[in-house]
This record gives C-alpha cells, sequence and structure tokens, in this order.
C-alpha cells in the first residue's frame, strides 16, 4: 500500500468510525491538507531506501502539543489565545521522520480529569481513559499508526488498557517536554500509543533521547518478573486481580519466573506525596489564567489548583525527595531479588461504564512517580470484551530492554 492508498484508506477509517468516536478534534479539509502532505513527502524522498525512519506513519497528537497549524485548545473553555506556543520539539521529530500529522486528538481539561467527549471504541458507553484519551481511541479504532500522550499519574498506561493497545512511557526525562502545556513539571511524562510493540520500538528510536538499541533475548531466555506485594496491589478490582493471576500463570506455564515479593509498604505516603506535588505544581502553571478566568474551568480543574493553594513551597519539596526514595527502594529490590521487570495491572479493571469519568490512575502512579519506564500491552478482554493489561515497569533509564522484552513477552497474553 502506497502513501496516497493509505490515506484513502485512513479516509473511509475516518468515515466509519471518527464520528461514534470523537478522538480528533474537527478539522475542515482534513484529508486534502494530508494529501499534500504526502504528495510533498514522496516528492522529497523518491526512493524507498533512502527514506527517513517513521516515513509514512500516521501520527495523532494529544491537543495539549503546540502544532504548527494547528490551534491548541487543550481541553477546555479558556480563550486558547492563553497558551499558544512554538511547536513541540516531538511533533517536529516526528514530521522530519516523515510521519504525516491526522490532527490533533481529544485530552481532558489541561490533561488532568475533566472529561473528553472520546468514546471507547471497544463500547461506545464506556470511557476510553484519560487524559490522553483520544489518542489512545484513535490507534484502538485505527485513525492513525502513532499517537502522542502524557503521563502525570496514569493518562498513558490506563487508556491503552482501557482501549486495547500498546502505551509506551520512557523514563522520566527521555521525551521532550518542549512545546507542551504542562500539568505537573515535577512528575510529567511524555509517551505514546501504538497498535503493536514493534511500532513502538520503531518510534521510540527516533524519539527517546540517547537512544542505544539492544540484542533482542535467545530462544528461551526470559526476564525475570516481579510482583509487588502490599497495598498497592491491593487497590486492584476483583476483576482486575482474576485477570492479573491468570496473566502471571500463563507466563509462568511458558516458562517466566514469577518472584512475589512485599513493596512499597508506605504505598499511601507514596500516593500522597504524588498527588499533593500535582495540585502544587498544577497551581503554579495556571495561577495567572486561573485568576483572570477561573469560572470557565470545569469543577475537576478548579478543584485541583484550589488543592495546591493550601501547600507550600516546602511541603512540594518535601514530597519531591519521595521520588528519589521510591526509585532506589524499587530498584535494591530489584537488585535483591534479581527482578528484571515488574508487572502489574495497568488499571484497577477494565473500563468503566459512562463518560463523566475516566477511570482510577492509581496502579499506574508508583511508576510514574518513580520516573521508571513502562509498557502496557493488551492481554485480552473480560466476558463484555472490554480490553484488559498487563503492565510493564523496568528500571530507570533500561527503556531500549523494556521495549524487547515486551516485544517478545507479548504474544503469550493474546487469547
Amino acid at each position: 500500500m502506497n502513501l496516497h492508498q493509505k490515506i484513502d484508506h485512513l479516509e473511509a477509517q475516518f468515515a466509519a468510525r471518527e464520528d461514534e468516536v470523537q478522538a480528533y478534534l474537527p478539522e475542515e479539509n482534513r484529508f486534502a491538507r494530508l494529501r499534500q502532505e504526502v504528495d510533498a513527502l514522496e516528492s522529497a524522498y523518491p526512493d524507498p531506501e533512502a527514506r527517513p525512519p517513521l516515513y509514512g506513519l500516521i501520527v495523532g497528537v494529544k491537543d495539549i502539543f503546540h502544532v504548527d497549524g494547528f490551534l491548541t485548545r487543550a481541553g477546555t473553555a479558556l480563550p486558547a489565545d492563553l497558551f499558544q506556543g512554538e511547536q513541540a520539539a516531538l511533533v517536529t521529530l516526528v514530521k522530519e521522520s516523515g510521519a504525516p500529522i491526522a490532527g490533533k486528538t481529544h485530552t481532558t481539561e489541561f490533561a488532568y480529569f475533566a472529561p473528553a467527549p472520546t468514546r471507547n471504541p471497544h463500547n461506545l458507553a464506556h470511557t476510553p481513559g484519560g487524559s490522553s484519551s483520544g489518542s489512545a481511541a484513535a490507534v484502538a479504532a485505527g485513525l492513525c499508526d502513532l499517537a502522542f500522550g502524557t503521563q502525570t499519574i496514569g493518562s498513558i498506561t490506563r487508556p491503552a488498557a482501557f482501549c486495547g493497545v500498546v502505551g509506551f512511557k520512557p523514563s522520566f526525562g527521555r521525551m521532550s517536554r518542549e512545546g507542551v502545556i504542562p500539568l505537573s513539571s515535577t512528575v510529567d511524562q511524555m509517551g505514546f500509543f501504538t497498535s503493536d510493540v514493534q511500532t513502538a520500538q520503531q518510534a521510540a528510536e527516533v524519539l527517546v533521547d540517547d537512544w542505544v538499541p539492544v540484542d533482542k533475548p535467545k530462544a528461551g531466555e526470559y526476564p525475570r518478573l516481579g510482583v509487588p506485594l502490599g497495598r498497592y496491589l491491593e487497590r486492584t478490582s476483583a476483576e482486575g486481580m482474576r485477570h492479573f493471576r491468570t496473566v502471571t500463570q500463563t507466563l509462568h506455564h511458558i516458562g517466566y519466573e514469577i518472584v512475589r515479593v512485599p513493596a512499597m509498604t508506605d504505598f499511601a505516603g507514596i500516593e500522597a506525596a504524588h498527588k499533593l506535588i500535582v495540585a502544587y505544581d498544577a497551581l503554579q502553571v495556571h495561577r495567572e489564567w486561573y485568576y483572570q478566568h477561573h469560572a470557565k474551568y470545569h469543577p475537576k480543574t478548579r478543584e485541583l489548583i484550589e488543592q495546591g493553594s493550601k501547600y507550600s513551597a516546602h511541603q512540594a519539596d518535601v514530597a519531591r525527595q519521595s521520588i528519589l526514595k521510591i526509585r532506589e527502594h524499587l530498584t535494591r529490590i530489584m537488585d535483591e531479588h534479581e527482578i528484571d521487570i515488574w508487572i502489574s495491572p495497568p488499571a484497577v479493571g477494565s473500563a468503566p461504564l459512562g463518560l463523566e469519568h475516566t477511570g482510577d490512575p492509581i496502579m499506574n502512579l508508583p511508576w510514574t512517580h518513580a520516573g521508571f519506564p513502562t509498557l502496557c500491552l493488551p492481554a485480552g478482554t473480560n466476558d463484555a470484551g472490554l480490553p484488559l493489561g498487563l503492565q510493564l515497569a523496568g528500571r530507570f533509564h533500561t527503556d531500549e530492554q523494556l521495549l524487547v522484552w515486551g516485544d517478545a513477552l507479548s504474544p503469550h497474553l493474546s487469547p
């Protein structure tokens, strides 16, 4: 399939799914623009051997990323001219690597909890998750190959699980945040969605700083998998825990060694510190805008900003110290028990019914807090046909190895 045929197929897919899924912000003449971009790409790279690494991948961009030629609305009713800026560095990278931009995908308001209009492609009555709702749904509905998201608590992993796609969040700081409206400068992390791990690897080589490819595992070579027992895992629902146990049993029978070990004994403290940081940082981002336009904010975002006003800079600094502590704690356990990857449920269960909330990100919070690289893999469905997944977390700055192991593990998770 050449690029023009791919755009024809995409247009048909938009006609079939976009009105009901609502993954994208509306755009007049979307496909006339895309065909012009494809013409320019084909003219610039007539030789297939000389094409850039992401040539022909169709990309959706979460609407807190600035993109030349598009207005950034950030899922809010605030005046858009308040927060426009230069094109995000990651968007420039994919464009320079030969990937056309399909458009802006819906986000919750300023990447927090106020829901977007997007629906879950597997069941339109259920949430696709948040805050990267449009990006996850776009990939799941076949409306792009790659879509950018961000994760401050669980905004890549959770929607990936709910929508049945791959969600990759590199280690903190390994993808540029330049040109992206922040929620929390302390813990915001960039990432993306794809339909398979191979495409995620292809994108990571371009988008993740200082990428160094690693060898694939040899036949019969498996990473040692750690399950973090304790208060954290107890937050999973009955449905989520049943599925997780089934997955771990399947992997054990294949040959993966599963190590169950107590971890994060002060999980309540970790959760509290992370939420304090997010609220305090959100206040710093929104202070001026909020003073001028507080009535236009969604109540959920207003609640976050008001909560941030209750904390002092000293309290925020103390909370930030817990980031390194949990990173060292989890790494020490991995060293002591020779664990290569942590595995856990990517959400408390399947996508909740209704569109007024985006689900609970608690299963993602500690890995985001520690800044570990994470990978969400599709892992079947429940009895109602809603997707379920598996969350993998690697050591800090072992993103390359995590994707290689995830690629090897992924085929064992499909029913």
